[in-house]
């Protein structure tokens, strides 16, 4: 399936978020939304999901105009992980995962839905807590099981909003060769927020770069992730090197502070 997005634009009140944004991605492909805090990668995700409407422009999955589709429809196209677990939330994990399933269910839960919610739960090495409450997690714990449970909706697109927030390194790379593979496997497209461009640069097709609400570029890691870009963007100075042929970031120091640096020499 093609996610299709055109012509975004979206305003809190009377302040412009997202600007005339247009992207595009294929099936078995992944694409990274990065940007400074503020540049409207959240915004972003939530007018595709439908939690925000945006003011203009249309998201569509191949032929369908998201806006038009019904809720269930829409979990059937989408799976959406957002960036912060919810505080309270009163069931075990594996209930927590078999949510994902609520699109599937006409009448009541099947063996068949019992089965897939365990299978993804086996897969992303969390079996061990199915009879743990979910609010007794860690942070990264609950963000995997809200993974989980999307993943279990067996969408088409995940969308997600920076999925290796408070997860460690290995689990940050556990998580993301899992979705990874899932997409690869399964056929499926996956968009989601990132703040670690060298993750982003590693697991991405393409990627987005966004600055005040616009896209200031856009295409495959190593046509995006270079130093005036990432000058520009996030105003830090930084080397590029190349490994497994994908770039890969060295910041060195931000623009301001090597300028205020210079400015103070300058008078001594």
């Amino acid at each position: 399936m093609k996610l299709d997005i055109q012509g975004i634009r979206f305003n809190y009140g009377s302040v412009p978020i997202l600007k005339d944004v247009s992207l595009g991605i294929g099936k078995g492909e992944i694409l990274s939304l990065a940007g400074p805090n503020g540049s409207g990668k959240t915004t972003l995700l939530r007018c595709i999901n439908r939690i925000l409407k945006p003011h203009t422009g249309t998201v569509m999955v191949d032929d369908n105009d998201l806006s038009q589709v019904g809720l269930k429809e829409l979990a059937h196209f989408l799976g959406y992980v957002p960036q912060s677990a919810p505080t309270s939330f009163p069931l075990t994990v594996f209930d927590t995962v078999l949510l994902g399933r609520k699109p599937h269910v006409h009448w009541k839960l099947s063996e068949k839905d019992k089965d897939l919610a365990f299978q993804v739960l086996e897969r992303m090495d969390l079996e061990c807590y199915a009879l743990r409450l979910f609010n007794e997690l860690s942070g990264g714990e609950k963000q995997k099981v809200l993974i989980a449970r999307a993943i279990c909706q067996e969408p088409q697109i995940l969308v997600l909003d920076e999925p290796t927030s408070n997860l460690d390194l290995k689990h940050q790379l556990e998580v993301l060769s899992l979705i990874s593979n899932l997409v690869k496997e399964q056929g499926l497209s996956a968009v989601m927020a990132v703040h670690d461009l060298n993750l982003a640069s590693r697991y991405s097709n393409k990627i987005a770069m966004l600055k005040k609400g616009q896209i200031y570029a856009a295409g495959e890691p190593d046509e995006v992730l270079n130093t005036d870009s990432i000058r520009e963007v996030y105003g830090v100075e930084t080397e590029i090197g190349y490994s497994r042929g994908r770039p890969f970031i060295i910041p060195i120091a931000p623009i301001s502070t090597r300028s205020e640096s210079r400015e103070l020499a300058e008078v001594r």
